[in-house]
């Protein structure tokens, strides 16, 4: 088993079905790497130099699959999602290119099920079967994975959340892209404790323009 790899980014492509391909470049051999697509962002921020990828090593009669992650604690919650029956690695991925990490364990912890079923490809029943079988798995990981609560949990009403994704939405900006500026801008400690959803409509939509 493939824990992590370190080396140097080679080429970052997309490829059907917008899956993200990571060629990493460890002492001069080419490691494919399928990473979320959060990922694949950072990495063009900032690929210069050594980078750390934590790896998941999936094993099919017809192939071999290695999955890459910013994170120990991203991978492992990948491999807590995909052991829910109906999720593949594909959804995996896309849970947690949607709502990114915290974000995540917390739409489960809580039982968000509006919140889990804007992934793409995840509906209401879905959501339920995530949030069923995981809830009490990721209450106890989170502690143990030092996985903290996002400042939106404690943020705006899903109301205000709710006018201020719609509105996004409307702008033409993916769930995915969404989620990325609510959970940047949440670390924002006055934005984060405004009830005011124009505030956060401006910040999201500055944060998305950079």
């Amino acid at each position: 088993m493939i824990s992590y790899l370190k080396g140097t980014v080679a080429t970052i492509q997309k490829s059907s079905g917008n899956r993200v391909t990571l060629i990493l470049d460890v002492n001069q051999i080419g490691y494919e790497l399928q990473i979320p697509k959060r990922l694949s962002q950072e990495l063009l921020a900032g690929s210069e130099g050594m980078v750390q990828v934590f790896t998941h090593l999936q094993i099919r009669e017809d192939q071999q699959i290695l999955y890459g992650f910013a994170s120990a604690a991203e991978r492992d919650l990948f491999r807590q999602l995909i052991s829910v029956s109906g999720i593949g690695a594909q959804l995996g991925i896309a849970l947690i290119d949607t709502l990114g990490l915290p974000n995540l364990v917390q739409a489960i912890v809580t039982g968000n099920i509006r919140a889990l079923a804007k992934t793409p490809g995840v509906g209401n029943k879905t959501a339920e079967r995530i949030a069923l079988e995981l809830k009490t798995k990721l209450a106890e990981w989170r502690q143990l994975a030092g996985v903290a609560t996002p400042a939106s949990a404690t943020g705006p009403s899903s109301a205000i959340l709710e006018d201020v994704e719609m509105t996004l939405l409307a702008l033409g900006y993916e769930n995915s892209e969404i989620g990325q500026a609510l959970e940047a801008i949440s670390q924002d400690t006055l934005v984060a404790k405004s009830r005011n959803a124009e505030e956060w409509i401006r910040s999201a939509i500055a944060w998305l323009s950079q």
